[in-house]
């Protein structure tokens, strides 16, 4: 039996910051410090920081009415 990197997750599992980064379209710098500041939604495997694709776009959607309801007060 071989070892896998990824678990298989029906595709929906982001395995690591530079997956993460790689969905998000941001640097896995910036990936890391905003899992070191809990912003993202994740979990913990073993060592390994994971994300599930579908609560990381429930977040940026989040994200965008934030600003669109920030934008429309001023």
């Amino acid at each position: 039996m071989s070892a896998r990197t990824t678990p298989p997750v029906g595709g929906q599992l982001l395995y690591g910051s530079r997956a993460i980064a790689e969905h998000l379209g941001i640097t896995q710098r910036q990936t890391l410090h905003l899992l070191a500041q809990n912003r993202l939604p994740h979990f913990v495997l073993g060592r390994m920081r994971c994300a599930n694709k579908a609560s990381l776009t429930d977040w940026m959607a989040r994200q965008e009415a934030r600003g669109c309801l920030a934008d429309a007060a001023t």
